[in-house]
């Protein structure tokens, strides 16, 4: 029996990274598209966190993905796409942040080679008291604002591991900088969102 051909945008979003990446060097726009159906969702969520606005995240990411564009023929694989990805939408992101006048903070904690785990991240769900669960909408609202009182660099680390589900070593690639970084800005920014919702933990 004759193979049902599959409609063309549906195979895009079936083919590999590595497949859509060298048709879309080739100039083939389709190819991109699919890309960016497959990561946008992801990129908007890192943007989001990081500038907690809608329509700064919604501007960001689409500036991201042209810039994407109009650099894909110059990636050369030796990064995963998405890797390469997130890099761009960390650096447009970092800069966007300080022309919009946020405070920029370049010192951070020395790395600490002997953290061996990280604290757990903001239980919530480990009790069923109802005063808590009442509070879960101001408690969202909190965390917000938690998050934009870090530092941009403990910011991005919390909203890619935290949040993403990104894993240590490609937090590094991202980031360019050694797991044990990673590890030691985790649980530096950990300990500062527990103390700032401390309130809703007791």
């Amino acid at each position: 029996m004759d193979k049902v051909p599959v409609p063309a945008d549906q195979a895009a979003a079936e083919d590999s990274d590595e497949k859509l990446v060298a048709r879309a060097r080739g100039g083939d726009a389709d190819a991109f598209s699919a890309l960016v159906t497959r990561y946008h969702p992801r990129l908007y969520g890192l943007v989001y966190h990081m500038t907690s606005n809608n329509e700064d995240a919604r501007d960001l990411t689409q500036e991201i993905f042209l810039k994407a564009y109009r650099s894909i023929a110059g990636f050369q694989g030796n990064s995963s796409f998405y890797t390469w990805l997130h890099t761009i939408g960390k650096n447009m992101t970092i800069n966007f942040l300080k022309k919009r006048g946020k405070r920029w903070q370049m010192s951070l904690d020395d790395v600490d080679s002997n953290i061996q785990n990280d604290r757990e991240f903001l239980e919530l769900t480990a009790s069923s008291d109802p005063v808590r669960e009442a509070n879960l909408s101001e408690l969202q609202k909190r965390l917000n604002e938690a998050m934009q009182k870090l530092s941009v660099e403990h910011r991005m680390v919390v909203t890619m591991f935290d949040i993403q589900g990104l894993p240590h070593a490609e937090i590094s690639k991202v980031l360019g900088v050694s797991e044990g970084t990673v590890r030691s800005r985790l649980f530096y920014a950990h300990r500062q969102l527990q103390n700032y919702l401390e309130e809703f933990r007791k």
